[in-house]
């Protein structure tokens, strides 16, 4: 299963996409703000709990999460971050650089985000094969 969020330019510290899976559209994603310097290690432009992951491509398990206490998508060796999960929530301060979902969405913030993670997960828990994802984003004007 490969999962492909396509990126928005970050606006106000919040940094929407898209997400699909497979090709299909699956839902709006929300981020922290873009901060990322091609070429760069991530130490140098990474503002803790406040930043998106780097673009590329990762593995993604599903594990046990301590912090919500239940089973989530955790995206595999992420250059400079640690703990990168995909989960329900609705602005920026609930992302701490993880990638929160939404069925609708507004300036900076998400909505009805369970629904969403709900549909999601199910889909990522009934995958047959490997699942990816791949962080794209966007592209330089």
């Amino acid at each position: 299963m490969t999962l492909r969020l396509i990126r928005e330019p970050s606006i106000n510290g919040a940094t929407h996409g898209v997400l699909f899976v497979d090709g299909h559209y699956a839902c709006f994603a929300l981020e922290d703000e873009l901060r990322e310097i091609p070429g760069k290690p991530v130490a140098s432009w990474k503002v803790p709990q406040q930043t998106a992951i780097p673009s590329g491509r990762y593995p993604v398990v599903i594990t046990p999460s301590q912090r919500f206490n239940r089973d989530l998508p955790l995206l595999v060796d992420v250059p400079g971050f640690a703990g990168v999960r995909i989960h329900p929530g609705n602005g920026p301060l609930d992302t701490e650089g993880c990638i929160l979902v939404g069925r609708d969405r507004q300036p900076g913030r998400l909505l009805q985000s369970r629904v969403a993670f709900d549909a999601l997960f199910q889909q990522i828990r009934s995958a047959s094969d490997d699942i990816y994802i791949s962080v794209e984003n966007p592209e330089a004007a």
